[in-house]
């Protein structure tokens, strides 16, 4: 089951990933890309759902949104994934699973975490090496907050402000290119795995407010994951009898 169906109570914001099946490059050409975009982009219009971020890559997706209900996710996700789907198929005449599994789901608390995670998301391309930076990279939210992509815009760049504690646009763009140029140059770009993976990421009292409203089967744990930021994660499936 899609983690944001699993979160009781209130909505808030999400980093959502998706993978192509097997891992596939299914994603490789830009024709597939673009499509996959104006999907997004036509449902994102037809529900309660802000796009603030996003990352189309060769083999999967990164969305970061900011809805009011965890079940507007799963609405979103099951049109856009269904149907660009289908579509991909028919026109390839194939029959094969497109997408791997269900999307994954990671809270994000709004501020100083949130940010951290745009910076993340934007930097996934440069990450495995495709370009040097963002700007040279189409499917990344870069073009549309440096207001380089104004036509078709996805992101809601108000919401983004607002959920960032920030007054302006403008502020938006300085901070963004500051935190990227220091990252590349720093080299602080290496894959973490919990803003794909965890539960919930954010300040230890957003981590630990947000725990009891999980419904997960399984045990959980807050960890310090990096400098003021914690994460939330399922605790790890252990086989067999302990060993004493």
């Amino acid at each position: 089951m899609p983690r944001g169906n699993r979160l009781s109570g209130d909505g808030g914001i999400f980093h959502l990933t998706q993978r192509c099946h097997n891992q596939s490059f299914l994603l490789k050409f830009a024709r597939d890309r673009d499509a996959y975009r104006s999907k997004l982009r036509e449902h994102l219009q037809r529900c309660d759902v802000a796009l603030l971020d996003y990352c189309l890559t060769s083999n999967h997706v990164h969305l970061l949104v900011d809805a009011e209900a965890p079940e507007q996710l799963g609405e979103l996700m099951r049109a856009v994934a269904g149907e660009f789907a289908r579509a991909y198929n028919r026109r390839k005449q194939r029959k094969n699973a497109y997408w791997g599994d269900n999307y994954h789901a990671t809270l994000i608390e709004s501020g100083e975490s949130l940010w951290r995670c745009l910076v993340y998301i934007e930097l996934n391309m440069v990450r495995c090496g495709v370009v040097s930076h963002p700007r040279e990279w189409r499917w990344v939210g870069y073009p549309e907050i440096m207001g380089v992509r104004t036509r078709y815009r996805l992101i809601d760049l108000e919401r983004l402000c607002w959920r960032m504690r920030l007054d302006c646009l403008e502020d938006l763009q300085l901070n963004l290119e500051a935190s990227l140029a220091e990252a590349i140059a720093k080299g602080q770009v290496k894959r973490k795995s919990y803003w794909t993976e965890a539960l919930a990421v954010g300040s230890s009292r957003f981590v630990e407010k947000i725990e009891p409203l999980i419904l997960s089967r399984r045990a959980t744990e807050r960890v310090e994951a990096d400098s003021k930021l914690w994460v939330l994660k399922e605790s790890p499936i252990c086989y067999g009898p302990k060993r004493q």
